[in-house]
């Protein structure tokens, strides 16, 4: 689409960019469930409503509906879980105004239509959805509350420009001392969380602990992100403790962006009294379409959804017809071959040190690379995170690396007790594999695993337990498949300018593999 990380939805795009790309809004349309992030949409409703109609061929009679965002939050994650019942948590730096909820909220008489959503608490069953509680805030900056404030602050001190840096703060933390700055843990009443004067005060000294990749500014910005995760992490223990002993459910939904804390979430399944978590592939506001499309199956249509999060990969069927076209439009730097073993190849060049971008089937949805738009890489090198991080994705070179590991052999490498087939919570990598794996083990001796079955992705099982048998490991390295500042790749010509113009070797585009002319160094080799 518009390949800029992290777009917000702009007039305009509907007719210029997802319906030329979606042959489905070309049918008739029963109904339109729109779902809004900021006040710059609210405040536009009228005029996105009036595109939707000039649009879609809307059938007669069909509806536009408006979801609350905290309620599209949920219905992404409950609805498509395993659970029949379970408590619901959303957290986000903020959602609708009371105003604008489309939900019944027990909220005291005279609440105001302006106060926003920054956290819901909810008991969820498959007939009934009920909110406990939620809590507010007036959107005023200088008095923030709720725990996606809070991170939202926190990154933005250390990372002032841009958005989306949230998971670098995760990355940092471990670096520091979480008692340096002397800063107290969060003031949690009940389920509203609220951010001590203590802590305002840090976030109001500009530049005091600005990101830098080395010196004294970098132990000062990872003592901060210490600080921070660990005051997040006890908050958000606390909060789901609360909700716990309010609905009496061992089983918890969790979305909004907060949930996409893999360190936070991991705590959370390992010390909360839930004894199931889930966490949707797209916890973000970028999963609310799916809420959205679920709300109005479910709430407007009175349907069944039988829709459960098994795998993310909710992009567009890939066309071989593209691939094809794609591979005889090669640049000039690149060349095609057809393997007769693809699989055997790939794992010929990942020991001998190359970078491996693997493009195949439908793309994920969310934010991380779940095998269909992967980067693989040899866990074993030391080399390897440093080549990725640098001459890859162009990025920070603290940020860890993700492994990707069959299902079955998970336990062996991880403390991993469940799957984890969205790579959502952070785990510890075995004591007596943390030598062996550089490339994976962060600092603090964790990982953010993805494990994958032969059913859900065979294609990348299959390149995994070759790799076992080759390697005697059955790890690798799995980052998004991306340039520096991009979103994933979605099309061919994407995944092949990302290896022009990056530090990646080759590309897997089954049934091909395309590789460059001139090859660049491999990790290790460059001064």
């Amino acid at each position: 689409m518009s390949r800029r990380k992290h777009h917000w939805g702009r007039l305009g795009d509907l007719p210029d960019r997802y319906l030329p790309a979606l042959a489905l809004l070309k049918e008739p349309v029963d109904l339109v469930v729109e779902g809004y992030s900021s006040d710059t949409e609210i405040e536009h409703a009228p005029a996105y409503q009036e595109e939707v109609r000039e649009t879609l061929g809307l059938k007669d009679g069909a509806q536009i509906v408006l979801v609350s965002h905290h309620l599209s939050h949920l219905y992404g994650a409950f609805y498509p879980s395993p659970f029949e019942e379970a408590a619901g948590l959303v957290i986000d730096a903020r959602g609708s105004h009371v105003r604008d909820f489309t939900e019944e909220v027990p909220l005291p008489p005279g609440t105001g239509g302006d106060l926003l959503e920054v956290a819901s608490f909810y008991r969820c069953g498959r007939g009934r959805l009920e909110c406990l509680a939620k809590q507010l805030w007036d959107g005023d900056w200088a008095r923030p509350a709720g725990l996606g404030c809070f991170y939202a602050l926190l990154t933005k001190a250390m990372w002032p420009e841009g958005e989306g840096n949230e998971d670098k703060v995760v990355g940092l933390a471990p670096y520091g001392d979480p008692d340096a700055l002397g800063l107290p843990d969060l003031d949690v009443r009940g389920h509203e969380v609220h951010i001590p004067p203590a802590w305002l005060e840090a976030f109001g000294r500009p530049d005091a602990f600005v990101y830098e990749p080395g010196g004294e500014e970098f132990r000062r910005a990872a003592n901060l992100a210490a600080a921070g995760q660990r005051a997040f992490e006890r908050a958000l223990g606390r909060v789901a403790a609360w909700l716990h002993a309010e609905t009496g459910l061992d089983a918890l939904a969790f979305a909004g962006g907060a949930a996409l804390n893999r360190s936070a979430n991991g705590r959370l399944i390992r010390e909360s009294p839930f004894r199931e978590v889930f966490i949707p592939p797209s916890p973000h506001a970028g999963g609310t379409a799916v809420g959205c499309a679920l709300y109005g199956l479910i709430a407007c249509l009175g349907a069944d959804s039988r829709f459960r999060w098994t795998d993310d990969f909710l992009g567009p069927d890939l066309d071989a017809s593209e691939i094809e076209a794609a591979v005889r439009a090669l640049p000039a730097g690149l060349y095609a071959e057809q393997p007769p073993d693809l699989v055997g190849a790939m794992v010929t060049l990942l020991e001998s040190g190359r970078v491996v971008g693997l493009h195949q089937g439908r793309s994920e949805s969310g934010p991380r690379a779940l095998g269909n738009r992967s980067i693989l890489g040899d866990p074993r090198s030391p080399d390897m995170q440093d080549y990725v991080n640098f001459e890859v994705k162009g990025r920070e070179w603290f940020r860890p690396l993700a492994p990707v590991v069959p299902a079955e052999h998970a336990g062996e490498i991880f403390e991993l007790d469940r799957p984890a087939p969205f790579m959502q919570y952070a785990a510890a990598v075995r004591r007596e594999h943390r030598e062996a794996l550089p490339g994976i083990t962060h600092v603090d001796g964790t990982a953010g695993p993805q494990t994958v079955t032969r059913e859900s992705a065979p294609f990348l099982h299959a390149v995994l337990t070759r790799w076992h048998e080759r390697t005697g490991t059955p790890v690798l390295i799995n980052a998004s498949l991306n340039g520096p500042g991009e979103p994933l790749t979605e099309t061919p010509e994407h995944s092949i300018d990302t290896l022009l113009g990056t530090g990646m070797h080759v590309l897997a585009m089954p049934p091909y593999l395309i590789r460059k002319r001139v090859e660049p160094p491999l990790p290790g080799e460059l001064a």
